[in-house]
C-alpha cells in the first residue's frame, strides 16, 4: 500500500484552471463517490478551497493511483488529463503525510500561519469519514494531521498575527489608498472570508462599511458585529458609485459584479479610483473591468507575497512546525508498525495461554485431590512461566519492528513461534504491505543470522520509516 497526494495549489496552476477543478458540494460527494468504489483506491480524502484541491489516496499501486487520480479530476472538471497533469504535483509516502501536516498548519497556504485551512481540512476528513471513505489507517492520520495543525496553532505564533487572505486584500487597499479613514468600502459576501474583511477593515479605520449578502436578514447579525450597512446583492450596482473598495467573497457560480455596471458608477464619479478585490473562488467579479479607467482590480492569485510585515516571524515560527511535524510523522510510521506485530503479540499471548490451559486440565486430571486454593496457585505460577518465556521474544520483535519499519520479521517470528499466517491475517488492522512471506525461506539457522546482522545494521539508525511511507 501507498499513501500519495495528487494536487494543485496556488503555485501550480492559474486561477482559472483552480476554478474549473474546484468542487462544489455535489460534486465532491460524487468525487469521493467514485473513489469508494475503485479498486485502486483503498482509502482517500477530498480538500477543495479556494487555493487547492487535493486527493489524499491509499492506493495499491503508485503508478496506477496516479493515473486512476488524474482521470477522476479530469472527468470532473471535463479538463483533459495531460493540462490537469501539468498542472498538479504528485506526493507519496513520508512526503505525502508530511505535506498533508504542513498544509493543516498553514504552512503551504498563500500566507504561512493561515487558520482557516485547518477548520477546512478538518471538514474534509469528517465528510470523507461520513461517506465511508476512510479506514483505520486514514482516520488515524488525519487525526494526526489535525492535531499537528491544532499544535502549530496553540504553541507557536504563527497564527496570531492576521494574516489571511481577507487580512491581506485589506492590507493591499492601505497600502494604496494609505490612510483609509475617508474611505467607504463594501463588502460582498457575509461568509468567513467576508466577515474577515469586515473586521480588518473595522480594525484598520475605515470610513464606512457596507455589507451585500443574497439574504439581507441572515447578514444583519454579521453586520452589527462591526456596524455595517446591509444591503442585498441586487443593490450592488446602486452603491458602486459611492464606494472606494469592494471586497467580494461569496460562493456564487457566476459574476457578481459585471463591466457594464462598474463603467456606470465610474462615469458618475470622474477622476476617482476604486480597488476591486475578489478573494472568492470562483471569482465573482468579471475581470474585463480591469480594462475600466480608474478601477483597479486583484484576485486571490495578486495577493500572494502582498503582506510582508510579521512575514519573517512566521517563517522563524514554521521551523518549530516543521520539527512538530517530523516528529508526528515518525510517531505515525510507529504506529504503522506496531499494528502489524499487535497480532503476532496478540496470536502468541493466545497460544500460551492455550498450551497453559491444557498443562492444567492434564495436572487437574493427574491430582483430583487439590484443594482450590492449590489449584490457584499452580494456574498462577503456570501463567507466569508463560509469560516469563513470552517476556523477551515480545520486547525483541517489538523493537525489530520499530526499528527497521519492516514487517518482513513478524511473519518470521510467526514462523519462528509456529504461528499460522491465517490468524495473522484475521488479526490484522491493516493490510500487510508486502507480499506474502515464504514459508521455506530459509532454515532457523539462517533466520537468527538474518536477525542478527539486521539488529547490527539498524543499530546506529535513528529513525526508520514503515515501508507504507517509503
Amino acid at each position: 500500500m501507498h499513501i500519495v497526494v495528487l494536487g494543485m495549489n496556488h503555485r501550480t496552476a492559474t486561477v482559472e484552471l483552480r476554478e474549473r477543478v474546484s468542487l462544489g458540494t455535489d460534486a465532491l460527494q460524487h468525487v469521493l463517490t467514485q473513489l469508494r468504489e475503485s479498486r485502486t483506491v483503498m482509502e482517500s480524502i477530498v480538500l477543495s478551497t479556494c487555493n487547492r484541491t487535493e486527493i489524499y489516496a491509499l492506493v495499491n499501486s503508485v503508478r496506477a493511483g496516479h493515473d486512476y487520480l488524474l482521470t477522476v479530476l479530469s472527468g470532473t472538471s471535463g479538463i483533459d488529463k495531460e493540462e490537469i497533469d501539468q498542472s498538479t504535483y504528485f506526493i507519496q509516502g513520508e512526503q505525502a503525510v508530511a505535506h498533508a501536516m504542513r498544509v493543516a498548519s498553514g504552512l503551504d497556504s498563500v500566507v504561512i500561519g493561515e487558520t482557516q485551512i485547518l477548520g477546512q481540512m478538518r471538514t474534509a476528513f469528517q465528510e470523507a469519514f461520513e461517506a465511508g471513505n476512510t479506514g483505520a489507517m486514514f482516520n488515524r492520520l488525519f487525526r494526526e494531521v489535525i492535531h499537528v495543525g491544532k499544535r502549530a496553532q496553540a504553541e507557536t505564533t504563527v497564527g496570531q498575527t492576521p494574516v489571511s487572505v481577507s487580512y491581506a486584500a485589506v492590507q493591499l487597499a492601505c497600502k494604496i489608498f494609505g490612510d483609509i479613514s475617508s474611505r467607504r468600502a463594501l463588502v460582498i459576501g457575509a461568509g468567513h472570508m467576508g466577515l474577515l474583511a469586515l473586521q480588518h477593515l473595522q480594525a484598520q479605520g475605515v470610513g464606512a462599511l457596507v455589507l451585500a449578502n443574497r439574504s439581507p436578514d441572515k447578514a444583519r447579525d454579521v453586520a452589527r458585529q462591526v456596524g455595517a450597512e446591509v444591503i442585498s446583492l441586487a443593490d450592488v450596482s446602486s452603491v458602486l458609485e459611492n464606494v472606494d473598495i469592494v471586497v467580494s467573497a461569496t460562493s456564487a457560480p457566476g459574476y457578481i459584479v459585471r463591466e457594464a455596471e462598474v463603467r456606470d458608477a465610474m462615469k458618475a464619479g470622474r477622476g476617482r479610483s476604486v480597488i476591486f478585490l475578489d478573494i472568492a473562488m470562483p471569482r465573482d467579479i468579471d475581470p474585463v473591468i480591469s480594462s475600466v479607467p480608474g478601477v483597479y482590480l486583484y484576485d486571490v492569485d495578486d495577493l500572494d507575497g502582498v503582506i510582508d510585515a510579521n512575514l519573517q516571524e512566521r517563517k522563524r515560527q514554521a521551523v518549530i512546525i516543521e520539527s512538530m511535524i517530523s516528529e508526528a510523522v515518525e510517531a505515525f510510521s510507529n504506529w504503522l508498525t506496531e499494528q502489524e506485530v499487535v497480532p503476532l503479540i496478540t496470536a502468541l499471548r493466545a497460544k500460551g495461554e492455550s498450551i497453559q490451559r491444557d498443562v492444567m486440565e492434564s495436572l487437574l486430571r493427574k491430582m483430583p485431590e487439590l484443594s482450590e486454593r492449590d489449584r490457584k496457585l499452580l494456574n498462577k505460577h503456570t501463567m507466569s512461566i508463560v509469560n516469563q518465556l513470552l517476556r523477551d521474544p515480545i520486547q525483541n520483535v517489538k523493537e525489530l519492528a520499530l526499528a527497521s519499519g519492516d514487517t518482513e520479521y513478524v511473519h518470521m517470528f510467526a514462523e519462528l513461534f509456529g504461528i499460522d499466517q491465517d490468524i495473522l491475517k484475521a488479526q490484522q488492522v491493516i493490510s500487510p504491505t508486502h507480499s506474502e512471506v515464504d514459508a521455506t525461506r530459509g532454515s532457523f539457522v539462517e533466520l537468527f543470522q538474518r536477525l542478527r546482522g539486521e539488529t547490527d545494521r539498524l543499530a546506529g539508525d535513528k529513525r526508520v520509516l514503515h515501508p507504507v511511507l517509503r
